[in-house]
């Protein structure tokens, strides 16, 4: 499972969801960014370099050099314009938001690390790569749909091991791939980049393409917004509706390891991945998606071993054991977004398996339980949670509704099944209105008479 992350990126800079009325502390992951100046120099210096004539090149090496010499001079120039040309297209960005599937590199041949600006596949610095508009990408004949709809297409580059099998959902990558926008403003770039398909752990574009590629393939994608970030983008550098352009390479495929059969430092590191991918959805308001970073992580967050024991160090388990209170917390968060309030319980109640005084799950299981009408097991719940923190006003709220609740319950039963006693007024006064009637009908007839 280690890799080698040779490229700069920044984490996502998120906090783990939490309820307006209780609040938990959280850590929030730290950012670094790298300026890092453009390989040609600055754009004037650059455009200087690059629109230097090979005919002038020519005539000064002529005086020292024969014709053959000054050829391959030349040939040697004109490389170096077009790198110089492709690299100027693509512009740096300062954010680098995704979320990185791999541990830190413990090799120590670790290249130096790539600029922002400078393009992974430099022998593909293709026009459709460099400088054709979307909108012909689109159109264009040459390149292979992936989807029916004609918004996620790709062109195959350099083809791949045809005698291996091609991945499928479940498994296992390593790519490498650098995106940019129709400017050419690169906004993704990962040497090994690692995830497996169908978790989410990326976007919906890299995982349906993966799955149509040989291993070692070179390939283009081309994704619509649809497939990337949609209606939201991605602040800061990728806005709304903005399809994308990858060049991606399948490195490695594999089946996904067990997280039974792993050390638990990197069954922690996983796991949080997976938690802090499933944070990044919840803040898009996509809570199905968090939710389901949030299941993938508690699989992972495990002291479990194949054989059915426990492993690891004392400390490593307690540290397995926030983590998973941390998610859980997050995923009964998700679950009462969508309003899945069973599910929500159950998992509030998982987190008082695991840490009974957990404010922020007593909190919310009371509340569970009160709005089902479960007032007893509510009330002591909620008052375990006053007790742990008393000068919380959401908890004193709760209790006072729950105390509403629990009278205006009696009283309505009480009324329900109060019995009458004696006549009703309403009763009387219809009798007499008939007997009043009647007589009136009597002395009218007697009179005719």
């Amino acid at each position: 499972m280690e890799t080698e992350p040779c490229c700069e990126e920044q984490r996502d800079g998120v906090l783990d969801p939490t309820e307006p009325e209780v609040a938990e502390c959280v850590s929030e992951p730290a950012d670094c960014d790298h300026l890092n100046k453009l390989p040609c120099g600055p754009p004037e210096q650059g455009e200087e370099l690059c629109r230097k004539d090979p005919s002038d090149i020519e005539n000064h090496a002529v005086e020292s050099k024969d014709t053959e010499i000054k050829s391959l001079f030349s040939c040697k120039q004109e490389r170096e314009q077009a790198e110089c040309k492709v690299k100027k297209k693509l512009k740096k960005t300062n954010s680098w938001k995704m979320v990185r599937f791999q541990d830190p590199s413990t090799e120590e041949d670790v290249v130096e690390r790539d600029s922002s600006a400078e393009i992974l596949f430099p022998e593909h610095a293709v026009e459709e790569w460099t400088c054709a508009q979307f909108e012909e990408l689109f159109a264009a004949e040459d390149w292979e749909n992936i989807t029916e709809d004609r918004l996620l297409r790709k062109k195959i580059l350099e083809s791949g091991d045809q005698q291996v099998l091609r991945s499928t959902w479940g498994q296992e990558v390593t790519v490498k791939m650098q995106g940019v926008l129709e400017d050419r403003t690169v906004v993704e770039k990962d040497c090994k980049l690692v995830f497996v398909i169908g978790e989410g752990d990326v976007i919906q574009a890299l995982e349906e393409c993966v799955m149509s590629m040989q291993k070692g393939e070179i390939t283009l994608l081309l994704a619509d917004s649809q497939y990337a970030y949609g209606l939201l983008g991605r602040e800061p550098d990728i806005p709304a509706w903005a399809p994308l352009l990858y060049q991606l390479q399948l490195l490695d495929i594999r089946d996904k390891p067990d997280p039974e059969t792993l050390p638990i430092a990197d069954r922690i590191r996983i796991g949080n991945q997976k938690r802090e991918r499933g944070n990044f959805h919840f803040q898009r308001e996509e809570y199905s998606l968090a939710a389901r970073a949030y299941y993938v992580a508690l699989e992972v967050l495990t002291t479990r071993s194949q054989d059915g024991n426990d492993v690891g160090m004392k400390e490593e388990e307690e540290e397995v054991r926030e983590y998973r209170v941390k998610c859980l917390n997050n995923l009964a968060t998700a679950q009462l977004r969508l309003e899945q309030f069973n599910e929500a319980l159950h998992t509030s109640r998982d987190v008082l398996t695991l840490q009974p005084n957990n404010v922020k799950a007593l909190f919310r299981t009371g509340k569970l339980l009160s709005d089902k009408g479960e007032y007893k097991e509510a009330m002591e719940v909620l008052k375990q949670a006053l007790k742990l923190e008393p000068t919380t006003k959401a908890i004193h709220a709760e209790l006072s509704k729950l105390v509403k609740r629990q009278s205006g319950g009696k009283e309505t039963q009480q009324w329900r099944v109060k019995p009458a006693k004696g006549l009703s007024w309403k009763f009387i006064l219809g009798a007499l209105v008939v007997a009043l009637g009647s007589l009136v009908t009597s002395v009218i007839m007697t009179a005719r008479n």
